[in-house]
């Protein structure tokens, strides 16, 4: 497929590191690797970035709890999310840490200039403090009602009806740590002009109506139509980045603005490793694609908080082209949520089922559009059907008999003309799904393919052919080996391991996003693609 080369920035939301990742997580983050080993077939330059959010109130919460440093906390769950990446098969060109040196002193950076471009100003306010604690308390350490639902709730967002909070909403506060009453005190904080952006970032979700999926429309909607406050980028945090502001060297930078600025950070470390700038990955100049993967709760901070933060830095870089905010994946008809409890982990999941399953039936399900469940029996039952009975069923009776009745010589023949045409069309209508982050779509037809080639084989009957009909078999096999060549590409964004080793035992070109023709003469070793996982 010949078209101008583009560059795309994909970037994954930050997982918090104060608990184990589970499905969730990998629902809302896969995605992301999915388009970006697209992209990377299809002959553009990606980066693809991600990390771990490091700070903040829940990790030195629990690191009181635990009685040992926050750093101790975060940098074992940041150690655990990066060996899940790596056993799924994730191609991040950089997965890094808000507590890296290299991203406290970029984020300090930005906020100098940010702050001598007049972006931030000094304001005192009352703030929510604890007697008995003796310290001011962020949201998260605020515990109270909800005005929305009446449930208990954090005093930045109620897990229960997903509502973005300011703490001063919250009826009956307390302090979460004690459980005593909260009182007002006067506090100096910066405030970021956020209230200024708002006909500007009304003016883009009006241009993103296509590009962004429907639920990141209505939250950036609703967040917009109740009026863009200014908001605090200072907190009296022990963990964190230190403000670089004169007045305010005692205080951290609040968790919300240096975490997204993440992807800026991750972004200009690949590109000076690239020997280029972060600004050609930033700039908007009709060759780049941004995109950005996160889950439905994270909608605020990518259509809202970074816009803001990108616009404050430079009117030339590119707002977020594509929003990927899946829905939620569910256990027990509830939000499947570390907080809530009712998860299962990625590592009990890679210790159970290998990583291009778990990525087949992750997208198979995921929650593009609306909120899906997450079993292992579905699981099981996904891999044997499809990808067993499926797509390794169709290799292996094809090459198999090869093997068995002729030595693996492949007699000639010429590919049906129909099927061609067919496999060229799905190159570019998977292709487009890709491009506009539906990676469930794009596998569906994908799997529509596998289920045309097994009925095309059950039709054409070659193991009758064979004995009768040494054209019409040789046909039929040159058919079904251009299938299975352009399956091994098509596949590849998905369950690469899988599609490398069926390209390695038939001797295939590397992986591209282009019509493949199958050249060998005669077959080497093969194995079994997919084994059958029996239900214990």
């Amino acid at each position: 497929m010949k078209h101008a080369k583009k560059r795309i920035l994909t970037a994954g939301a930050w997982p918090y590191a104060n608990n184990y990742m589970h499905v969730g997580h990998l629902a809302a983050l896969l995605p992301g690797d999915i388009v970006s080993r697209y992209h990377r077939l299809a002959g553009n330059e990606v980066i693809f970035v991600s990390g771990t959010d490091c700070h903040g109130t829940p990790i030195t919460e629990r690191a009181k709890r635990e009685n040992v440093p926050p750093f101790e906390i975060a940098d074992k769950y940041h150690k655990s999310f990066k060996d899940c990446f790596s056993r799924l098969n994730f191609s991040y060109d950089y997965y890094g840490a808000t507590y890296e040196d290299y991203h406290k002193e970029e984020v300090r950076k930005v906020f100098s200039t940010m702050y001598a471009d007049g972006w931030f100003y000094e304001q005192k306010n009352t703030q929510d403090y604890c007697p008995r604690c003796k310290a001011f308390l962020s949201d998260r350490e605020i515990r109270g009602v909800c005005p929305h639902c009446g449930s208990v709730s954090k005093g930045d967002q109620c897990d229960h009806c997903l509502a973005s909070l300011d703490a001063s909403q919250l009826r009956d506060k307390a302090c979460a740590a004690c459980g005593g009453p909260t009182e007002q005190r006067e506090n100096k904080s910066l405030m970021f002009k956020l209230s200024a952006f708002q006909k500007r970032l009304e003016e883009l979700l009006a241009s993103r109506q296509t590009t962004w999926r429907q639920n990141a429309l209505n939250e950036t909607k609703k967040y917009l139509e109740q009026g863009l406050p200014d908001r605090a980028v200072t907190r009296d945090l022990p963990w964190g980045i230190d403000v670089p502001v004169k007045g305010f060297t005692d205080k951290k930078i609040y968790v919300w603005i240096e975490a997204v600025l993440g992807y800026y950070t991750c972004c200009k470390k690949v590109a000076e490793s690239r020997g280029t700038t972060v600004e050609a990955f930033l700039r908007d100049d009709g060759a780049l694609h941004s995109y950005y993967i996160h889950g439905k709760d994270n909608i605020p901070f990518h259509t809202v908080i970074f816009p803001a933060l990108l616009l404050a830095m430079s009117p030339a870089f590119q707002l977020p082209e594509y929003i990927m905010s899946c829905e939620y994946i569910k256990m027990n008809n509830e939000k499947m949520s570390k907080s809530l409890g009712n998860l299962i982990t990625v590592p009990d999941l890679l210790n159970a089922f290998d990583a291009d399953t778990i990525r087949f039936y992750s997208i198979l399900t995921n929650p593009e559009k609306k909120d899906s469940g997450f079993t292992a029996d579905d699981l099981i039952a996904a891999h044997n059907k499809l990808l067993v009975g499926g797509l390794g069923n169709f290799v292996n009776r094809n090459v198999s008999y090869l093997k068995k009745k002729f030595d693996g010589v492949i007699p000639a023949g010429k590919a049906d003309a129909e099927i061609q045409k067919t496999t060229r069309a799905l190159y570019r209508d998977a292709g487009a799904k890709l491009e506009a982050g539906y990676t469930r779509e794009a596998l569906e037809s994908l799997i529509e393919y596998i289920q045309a080639a097994n009925k095309y084989y059950d039709d054409r009957k070659p193991w009758v052919q064979a004995h009768g009909d040494p054209a019409g078999f040789g046909d039929t096999t040159a058919t079904c080996l251009y299938m299975i060549a352009n399956m091994s590409n098509l596949f590849h964004p998905f369950i690469p391991t899988a599609m490398d080793r069926l390209k390695a035992m038939l001797g295939l070109d590397a992986a591209v996003w282009a019509e493949a023709n199958f050249t060998a003469k005669t077959l080497g070793e093969i194995g079994i693609l997919f084994n059958r996982i029996e239900v214990k």
